[in-house]
């Protein structure tokens, strides 16, 4: 029987139909195909064909996700954003332009690796393409700043980790005590085999960030030759920055990490006294466009001074202060973030890391042979002199005994790996209480590394993994949610019977309420609210009868140090309690709500100081209540077992446009659940609501 060629074709063709229809045309994605598989909860799943076409549809995605926020933080990383905006943003560029962040992301755009510069001109690609062809989905105000470039995005990540996470504006104009920042938190665990209920390494990952703004985790799966990678990273940033794939995994906490130092100068003539001599500043002018309520453009300029620290931000009466910040020659944070993602081992893993690109944050780490290992990363300043406390102040900038110009390489930093505990944490405390028995000794290395101390959310992350010898995914998921309130253990015991002394029977009603109370922050826990209320009426600096203790780091500070004030105080609290709410008993979750979009529910958890190691703070909202505004933002709970079992929540969700159709996952997170990652291609298509094909879409761009 001869076939002619035109049937044989239309045979083809009918075979090739049923195939995609029985088994699905996004099988054939990863071998020729670019696509997007977002998943119910707006999670995409990205196919590439190379990691090129995957920096593309990255960017598409972001776009498709965070589209506004996304260009509104690219304006501003350049310095424009008063010329787009107005007045608002004009500090937002003096400080950008005072820092140099547009010119030095020219400069660090050209020192690109030239493959790797391919992939951010095709993140940018993706941004650009996205925005031509949704118009309709992006607010008109934002599109001043299309198109983007690779060097916006390398503007826009050194804007957030050099000049927010490592300094940031605010403290510095104020010159206040640069130490005490509450926004940046995180909690980090690895346990080994040793320790695991299943004989498989795990890590728990857990960002608690601002819930908006350039803090905004997203979540996301890249697949590519070479690369199998899931997790999250800061939105507007190209690669993942906590992430795992089938062998190995890594999440960041902020450490106890200073790279950053003001200045003092005294001023002479021109200009400013230097071991003996006067030096001159460099100085250039500026202009900054900013955008009138008309239309109109208004310019004003901006005198830049440099001195040999680094820029001037302030300068009063005889004084100018210099700001020194680490990491301005190092352009490479971007490629190692997109190469430990292809890592395989730890060997690999720690080659990646030395090349020390990335300017702080510790790396807590597990992989599927069983090693766990905790690094204080940071590229950290060699000093001449003095310990933590020193460089926490205002420095003598007339000396060249106090200025640095070099860091420490990989082998100086704090590292520990596969310690005999079996467990790693890092709750924003120094690299010393990693785990007990204590494994990296203080005085092995330099006094100003780090501070010697151990605040009451560490302490209660390590007294949970002290506690349980044989630990699950789902133990480490229920530990994880723990509201349980630390200072409560370290307080009540002497209040209780300080209350009962006071023999007033409205003070043994106060002693009942905190009796009966659970001692956590759940939404229906009473006497949580006249606890939290009583504590931020009290000075802390004389709360305890006995301070923190190095030689006691898990049990100390302890004790009430003026019960008879301490009641006092608290009966006062609890008046004003029952005059607001009705009752000192009212539940936490009718006083601290979770308002995010239209939802409004009772909250649970609270502030990290208290130790609670579920951290969400409050802001006062109208009625009397606090709302939910920073805390747990993306969490990932990994088992190294083959094949990776994952869960995961974005608390927030994964989207900010106005147009996001996909299931919101704040309700999970007041539930104090995780959701399953989905990874394999089969679990991916079996949950996919919408398919983006790349391969149709012209990738160009024409303002």
């Amino acid at each position: 029987m001869q076939i002619s060629i035109t049937n044989l074709k239309s045979v083809l063709f009918t075979i090739t139909l049923v195939l995609v229809l029985l088994l699905g045309q996004n099988n054939l994605l990863s071998k020729n195909h670019t696509e997007i598989l977002w998943d119910t909860y707006g999670i995409p799943h990205i196919y590439g064909i190379n990691q090129q076409s995957s920096f593309q549809a990255f960017g598409w995605a972001q776009m498709h996700s965070h589209g506004n926020l996304i260009l509104r933080l690219y304006g501003q990383a350049r310095g424009r954003a008063a010329e787009y905006w107005g007045k608002d943003y004009l500090e937002s560029d003096q400080w950008v332009v005072r820092m140099g962040i547009p010119q030095r992301a020219k400069t660090w755009y050209a020192q690109q690796d030239p493959t790797f510069r391919s992939y951010l001109d095709a993140f940018a690609t993706g941004v650009n393409t996205y925005a031509q062809q949704h118009p309709e989905l992006i607010e008109t105000e934002v599109k001043a700043v299309l198109p983007i470039t690779g060097e916006d995005i390398i503007a826009h990540a050194q804007r957030v980790l050099n000049f927010t996470f490592v300094v940031d504006p605010q403290t510095v104009n104020t010159l206040e005590d640069k130490y005490k920042k509450q926004y940046k938190g995180s909690n980090g665990w690895a346990i080994a085999p040793s320790r695991s209920k299943s004989g498989n390494a795990m890590l728990l990952a857990n960002p608690h960030l601002p819930w908006s703004d350039l803090f905004l985790w997203y979540e996301a799966q890249i697949t590519a030759p070479g690369i199998d990678a899931y997790g999250a990273t800061l939105v507007g940033i190209p690669v993942l920055a906590i992430a795992f794939n089938d062998h190995l995994g890594w999440t960041h906490t902020v450490n106890t990490f200073d790279g950053w130092d003001l200045y003092k100068l005294t001023l002479e003539g021109e200009g400013y006294l230097f071991d003996g001599q006067v030096r001159n500043f460099e100085r250039q002018t500026t202009q900054i466009k900013i955008k009138q309520p008309d239309g109109t453009i208004r310019t004003e300029e901006l005198i830049l001074q440099n001195s040999i620290h680094g820029a001037v931000i302030k300068q009063e009466n005889n004084q100018a202060f210099a700001l020194r910040v680490v990491g301005l020659d190092r352009p490479g944070v971007l490629k190692q973030w997109w190469d430990m993602a292809q890592t395989s081992n730890l060997t690999e893993f720690e080659n990646v890391l030395k090349r020390l690109q990335l300017p702080m944050f510790t790396v807590m780490y597990a992989d599927r042979d069983g090693h766990i290992m905790h690094l204080f990363n940071g590229q950290v300043p060699i000093r001449q002199q003095g310990d933590f406390a020193y460089w926490q102040g205002i420095i003598p900038g007339d000396t060249s005994a106090t200025l640095w110009t070099e860091i420490h390489p990989y082998q100086d930093l704090p590292r520990i790996v596969d310690p005999p505990s079996g467990w790693l944490q890092n709750a924003n405390d120094p690299p010393w209480t990693t785990t007990f028995p204590t494994a990296i000794s203080p005085e092995d290395y330099p006094p100003y590394i780090a501070p010697q101390e151990m605040t009451f959310r560490p302490q209660r992350s390590a007294k949970m993994l002290m506690e349980d010898d044989s630990i699950s995914l789902e133990e480490m998921i229920e530990d994880k949610h723990s509201t349980h309130m630390e200072i409560a253990d370290r307080l009540l015991d002497d209040l209780l019977p300080a209350l009962h002394q006071e023999k007033s029977s409205f003070a043994l009603q106060v002693a009942n309420v905190l009796e009966k109370w659970d001692r956590q922050t759940n939404a229906d826990s009473k006497g949580a609210v006249l606890f939290a209320a009583w504590l931020e009426t009290i000075d802390w600096d004389t709360l305890f009868t006995q301070p923190w203790q190095k030689t006691s780091p898990l049990t100390t500070p302890d004790g009430l140090a003026n019960p008879q004030q301490a009641v006092k105080s608290l009966l006062t609290v609890a008046k004003k309690i029952q005059q607001d709410y009705g009752a000192i008993d009212i539940p936490w979750g009718q006083v601290y709500r979770l308002q995010y979009g239209n939802t409004n529910l009772p909250a649970n958890g609270g502030a990290g100081y208290l130790g609670i190691f579920r951290v969400v703070n409050f802001a006062p909202i109208e009625d009397k209540q606090f709302q939910a505004f920073e805390g747990d933002s993306f969490v990932a709970a990994i088992e190294f077992s083959q094949p990776v079992k994952a869960m995961a929540l974005t608390t927030y969700g994964n989207s900010t446009q106005p147009n996001n159709q996909f299931k919101q996952q704040i309700k999970l997170f007041t539930q104090q659940q995780l959701r399953p990652v989905w990874r394999s291609q089969g679990q991916v298509k079996a949950h996919t609501q919408l398919v983006t094909d790349l391969d149709h879409i012209y990738f160009g761009y024409s303002k």
